[in-house]
């Protein structure tokens, strides 16, 4: 029903209703300028269609109002529009791809087609004239056509056809006009054209194509002339041709009837299509190809728009010196009063790119949408030639983002060097400054909202007026490699910078000639992997700032700057944070004890707190598991309206963004996570007052904000249950399962052995364990912790209640044991893929190929590196894995003794050991 009443324009009058979701996307900023931009609306309406990374965006540019059409989990790869604009058709690159038809009235997907292509996604798609048919080409090394009836609910193609690897990548379609069983395709080198037909009404279609482009038919001297490479392809309105524009600036003319060929020769058209003559219309390349009418419309790399007749003359000629190269035209449906037209012959040259603007017409009189390669978008009226710009945004990769501490303001830096300053309230674009020399790397506001700091690729920092954006003292150059993190502290008087050649440098605010700027005060190698976060925070005695660094080795620095001096940056403490996962974000954790902590988070989805002090490990728990770890954390601003002891946290994933409520306790229903860029989020900032976030792209060249609705994240973790509730369902089984019924006999069996297995006294029945049986249980049920983090464990437990009762902890109960294995075990299980990796690292080929630890080897390096066993615990290990006790039966070697241990592990252990052999024989675990 909404599709069947849906009307132009009604799309911006929708009421929108509360949302049920935490995060809402609000607005887009950027799009894919690879990806062509449509005109919906007629007359002076300016409503755009394009692609945002995985969104739909169909933006009011008058209006100051977008909608957006979710729906794809992957980057979308290609949309095309119907004649009449209504029906827009979406496809994706990637693992389970979707193909999706859109109302543009209404916004209703009317339409989606599952595994299409489910390996590689679709890279090409066209629609038909009268909007039955679709056609879509798959991205995949070995390409395949498929044509589509999206009118009839299907699961496969009506008919497809597999194209061989000789045509050539296959990247541009188009349909046939005047009938929609014709369509061609074109790579850079070959055109094909197809002809599909339906054997019967129920039946399967079938698709005959033809490779019409081999050296010998089209080459430099087939017309004695430079080809160049093929863009686009479009039938001729004369139906009997059909059009190739190429890099060369030239236009190949195709036709059924080859006056070169004997007619008996020739096929039936579209199979007997071939290159009869190449016209050559300029020198620079043509870049879009169209038919409008009974023109032909090209756009060309230096931004000129050109209109031809049916014999290729020059009609009429748009051009500005702003423009650049062409990617797409999309024309109004509503013609517009014819102006004055000049003749064709009163063109004797091009516009000169000094020109402001050129314009001669002939043509049908419509207004245009003009989009370039460089991420603009101009309105052409051509009545007036006007060239009016309605949008301009980062043409590389977007990777930086900052929220003013006081106002709207978010900055969005980029690679191409563009800095935009926009008010998100209003989502009015405000000011913006070109840095040509290197592209915006980090940014970051101070605490009072006066200076912009931005870190650029080639190390250089510059500070900046907040307002203005113009320098408020001269670049500070003092990065050997490419700035990734800068912050101020909180009082302003500090400025810290990381960068990819692992330092940290830090400046310091002066006054020189009454104003303010930074000098550098000391810089450090601090770390031999990659920083993943440096943090300001404030000394537990005073308030003075206090500095911290987090990176890739797993060493957490903390700096003395009061102690530090010029070109001397002391350390105050190292601490080794991870021992085997790799740590990859913090933030100071809210005061919601007497105990003050560091949260950090790992790549093995696990979140701890450390003592802010002794950064000692003080809690280990699990947190979101979407698909990837946590690359950014930050505590989410209060708002005005939130209870002021509640507290949450915004995170990101490798693509997703996401909330999560405080304190962290394992418990999933806290947690929720949206898909924001699938190609990768490169930064997250929040706003002053918590009610928006905002994600940057990366390479999707977008900035995406979300607005925050915290009752719907409670509402989701009061639905996912209370106290223990969660955490029995995360065993398997859940409350009611095996796995809790055996842990319950593990659990009862540990009391007996800690009263002793003989005695005659009454035994005590309780529900508490002494914590000393911890690891043993914990191995029983199937998780094997190292011996650091049986004592992190352990310690958990034992100094819970040290700060606020002064007292230390005895012994468990199941419950709190429950969420001690929920939080510490791994969080995707065990995994075959890591014990590989270990024999990748340790290990060598062997004949067969194969990896391979050598026995001796393995023997010695479980008793030299990492936590060494001695030969005993290792003898006594070997000896429980095999099977086997000292003394068991005669005949077997006595491993007390140092030759009977030896010859019990040469006879069990083979003297090449692979992952699977010491997984499945000496391990004793199952391998799917």
């Amino acid at each position: 029903s909404l599709v069947w009443g849906a009307k132009p324009g009604m799309l911006f009058q929708k009421d929108r209703e509360s949302s049920p979701h935490s995060l809402n996307l609000s607005w887009v900023f950027g799009y894919n300028s690879s990806l062509a931009v449509h005109s919906l609306m007629d007359g002076e309406d300016r409503v755009l269609l394009y692609v945002s990374s995985h969104t739909v965006v169909i933006h009011d540019v008058l209006g100051n109002r977008q909608y957006h059409l979710q729906g794809h989990a992957n980057v979308i790869s290609c949309l095309c529009v119907s004649e009449d604009k209504r029906w827009v058709v979406t496809a994706d690159g990637g693992p389970d791809a979707l193909i999706i038809v859109w109302d543009s009235f209404s916004g209703v997907p009317v339409c989606t087609i599952f595994e299409s292509h489910p390996e590689d996604g679709v890279c090409a798609i066209a629609i038909s004239q009268d909007a039955k048919y679709l056609v879509t080409i798959s991205a995949g090394t070995v390409q395949r056509v498929c044509v589509w009836r999206w009118t009839l609910p299907t699961e496969k193609p009506l008919c497809s056809t597999e194209l061989r690897p000789e045509f050539g990548y296959q990247d541009y379609v188009i349909f046939n006009p005047q009938d929609p069983h014709e369509f061609v395709s074109n790579s850079k080198t070959q055109v094909i054209f197809y002809l599909w037909v339906k054997t019967s009404l129920l039946g399967e279609g079938r698709a005959r194509t033809r490779d019409e482009l081999v050296a010998s038919l089209l080459s430099p001297q087939t017309f004695r002339s430079v080809v160049g490479h093929f863009s686009q392809s479009v039938f001729h309105f004369n139906n009997s041709q059909a059009l190739t524009g190429t890099s060369a600036g030239k236009v190949v003319v195709w036709d059924a009837v080859d006056p070169r060929t004997d007619p008996k020769e020739q096929q039936a058209r579209p199979l007997g299509m071939t290159p009869t003559k190449m016209v050559s219309v300029q020198k620079e390349s043509l870049t879009v190809l169209q038919v409008l009418e009974s023109c032909i419309v090209t756009g060309d790399v230096k931004g000129h728009v050109k209109f031809y007749d049916g014999e290729l003359l020059l009609l009429s000629l748009f051009s500005h010196s702003k423009v650049g190269p062409i990617r797409s035209l999309s024309f109004t449906t509503t013609l517009r009063d014819p102006p004055d037209a000049f003749p064709a012959r009163s063109l004797p040259f091009l516009a000169s790119e000094s020109d402001s603007s050129n314009s001669v017409s002939l043509a049908p009189n419509r207004n245009f949408i003009l989009s370039t390669s460089d991420a603009t978008v101009f309105h052409v009226a051509t009545d007036s030639a006007g060239f009016e710009k309605v949008l301009e945004e980062a043409k590389k990769a977007v990777s930086a983002i900052a929220c003013h501490p006081q106002q709207t303001l978010v900055a969005v830096g980029s690679h191409c060097g563009l800095l935009k300053v926009w008010d998100y309230r209003l989502t009015k674009y405000l000011d913006s400054r070109i840095f040509p020399e290197a592209g915006i790397q980090c940014l970051s506001y101070d605490p009072e909202g006066y200076f912009l700091a931005a870190g650029f690729t080639d190390g250089s920092v510059h500070i900046l007026d907040a307002i203005s954006l113009q320098s408020s003292c001269k670049e500070l150059r003092f990065s050997q490699g490419p700035v990734t993190h800068i912050s101020f502290s909180h009082n302003s008087q500090y400025l810290a910078t990381a960068d990819e050649k692992y330092s940290v440098i830090v400046y310091k605010k002066v006054l020189q000639n009454g104003r303010r700027c930074w000098e550098h005060l000391a810089g450090l190698d601090s770390h031999y992997k990659p920083i993943r976060s440096i943090l300001f925070g404030l000394q537990a005695d005073s308030s003075e700032p206090r500095l911290l660094s987090l990176g890739e080795d797993r060493q957490l620095v903390e700096y003395d700057l009061s102690s530090s001096i010029k070109d001397h940056l002391v350390v105050t403490r190292r601490d080794r944070v991870e021992q085997s996962a790799v740590p990859l974000c913090l933030a100071w954790y809210p005061q919601l004890s007497t105990e003050s902590f560091i949260l950090t988070a790992n790549n093995c989805y696990k979140m701890k707190l450390l003592n802010t002090t002794t950064k000692m490990c003080r809690k280990t728990l699990l947190g979101p598991t979407y698909g990837s770890p946590l690359e950014k954390i930050q505590i989410l601003p209060k708002t005005s309206t939130a209870d002021p002891k509640q507290h949450y946290l915004v995170y990101i994933t490798k693509d997703k963004v996401g909330l999560q409520i405080l304190p962290v306790d394992g418990n999933p229903h806290k947690s929720s996570a949206f898909i924001c860029h699938p190609d990768g989020v490169s930064d997250l900032a929040s706003s002053y007052d918590g009610r928006y976030i905002f994600t940057a792209g990366g390479n999707d060249c977008t900035v995406m904000k979300w607005k925050v609705n915290l009752s719907a994240l409670d509402a989701a973790a009061f639905l996912g249950g209370e106290d223990m509730i969660p955490f029995y369902n995360l065993l398997d089984g859940g409350r009611e399962g095996e796995f809790f019924r055996e842990l319950e006999d593990y659990f009862y069996y540990a009391q007996i052995c800690s009263q002793g297995m003989n005695t005659l006294e009454n035994r005590q029945v309780s529900t508490h364990i002494p914590l000393e049986e911890i690891p043993s249980v914990m191995r029983a049920i199937g998780f094997y912790p190292s011996e650091e983090e049986i004592e992190e464990m352990i310690n958990e437990v034992k100094f819970s209640k040290y700060v606020d009762a002064g007292e230390q902890v005895t012994e468990i109960n199941l419950g709190d044991f429950i969420k001690l294995y929920i939080n510490h075990r791994p969080a995707l299980g065990l995994s075959m893929k890591s014990l590989q990796r270990a024999f990748q690292v340790l290990g060598y080929d062997n004949e067969k190929g194969d990896k391979v630890i050598d026995r001796g080897d393995l023997l010695a390096l479980l008793q030299c590196r990492g936590e060494q066993m001695t030969e005993d615990e290792l003898a006594q290990c070997l000896t429980t894995l095999l099977g086997r006790r000292p003394g068991r039966r005669g005949s077997e070697p006595d491993i007390s003794d140092p030759s009977g241990a030896a010859a019990l592990i040469e006879e069990e252990i083979p003297a090449e050991i692979t992952a699977e052999i010491f997984a499945a024989d000496i391990l004793g675990l199952p391998i799917a």
